[in-house]
């Protein structure tokens, strides 16, 4: 097994996705789970052993969150779907935005209390169409709630440890913004967190301490900031477009970064031979425990 430095990022899965994003952590499994968007498939990574899985997946996949029992909640471009990693199958639940046909899902996240937290964005990334919804369990199936609209392209979300802020990016914008969020789940005190100059803010979660990581399309980095917005020193990246991080391993002080190859030149793609891959490194603070969807 290849030795992890601190903040040195090294290419551990070198597959080359076309939009690798997404990735999800199972300490049950030892495993990291991600997806390809563009390409319609999912991806279970074993570090320890090297093994290998994918799945395909009937249109474009935003993301794929962990349900209790073991299968899992997925954001595909007309809405939510179940998958079963023991069948590989996936089965429509919920229809989101069908009003607006040009939309998918993009990114997810699940809180402290078990709510599911997800962006929609306009695929053409062009028009403010998308916005930002909460899911709960409720007693006739799961329970979709508007909060937010106005992104082109939506990103993140993440919450804070403590569960009262949520953090969400609208990436062309290259702005993060933070809500605050109430026991019941409401949002209120839109604000911008941090705007970036260079790149684009892609995927967003927060560690132990509160600290928000952001992967940085077209940006060779991972950015951190402190809860109060302050910036802390970036993790430089051997290639452009880094999608988005996951803390794994025993001590969650293991960073699992997925990467992309959609959108880089034939010269860019010399350069960066890699790009698409799974690379790791090691860091100081540990991050938080995978959350699963209380379905």
């Amino acid at each position: 097994m290849t030795t992890l430095k601190h903040h040195d990022p090294i290419c551990v899965y070198d597959i080359r996705a076309t939009l690798a994003e997404g990735p999800v952590w199972s300490a049950a499994e030892n495993a990291l789970y991600f997806v390809d968007i563009v390409e319609e498939k999912v991806h279970r990574f074993v570090p320890a052993t090297g093994e290998r899985t994918v799945w395909s997946a009937p249109d474009r996949i935003g993301f794929l969150l962990p349900v209790e029992g073991g299968t899992f909640l997925a954001g595909l471009r007309d809405g939510l779907h179940r998958f079963d990693p023991k069948t590989g199958g996936f089965s429509v639940d919920t229809v989101v935005e069908p009003e607006h046909p040009g939309n998918r899902l993009n990114d997810g996240c699940v809180d402290a209390k078990g709510r599911i937290w997800f962006g929609t964005m306009d695929n053409g990334e062009t028009h403010p169409t998308g916005s930002i919804y909460r899911v709960l369990r409720g007693e006739k199936g799961l329970e979709v709630t508007h909060h937010d609209e106005g992104y082109t392209v939506s990103n993140g979300p993440t919450v804070s440890p403590c569960g009262k802020v949520l953090y969400v990016c609208d990436s062309p914008e290259q702005r993060i913004y933070a809500f605050d969020v109430d026991e019941a789940g409401e949002l209120s005190n839109e604000r911008v967190f941090a705007t970036l100059t260079e790149g684009y803010p892609d995927g967003i979660v927060t560690d132990s301490e509160g600290t928000v990581w952001s992967g940085v399309w077209g940006g060779s980095k991972i950015l951190r900031f402190r809860p109060d917005g302050t910036q802390l020193k970036p993790i430089a990246m051997p290639v452009s477009n880094v999608t988005k991080i996951t803390f794994g391993g025993d001590d969650l002080r293991t960073v699992y970064v997925t990467t992309a190859r959609k959108g880089l030149s034939e010269d860019a793609l010399a350069r960066e031979e890699q790009a698409g891959s799974i690379y790791a490194f090691r860091t100081d603070v540990p991050g938080l425990a995978q959350r699963q969807f209380a379905l």
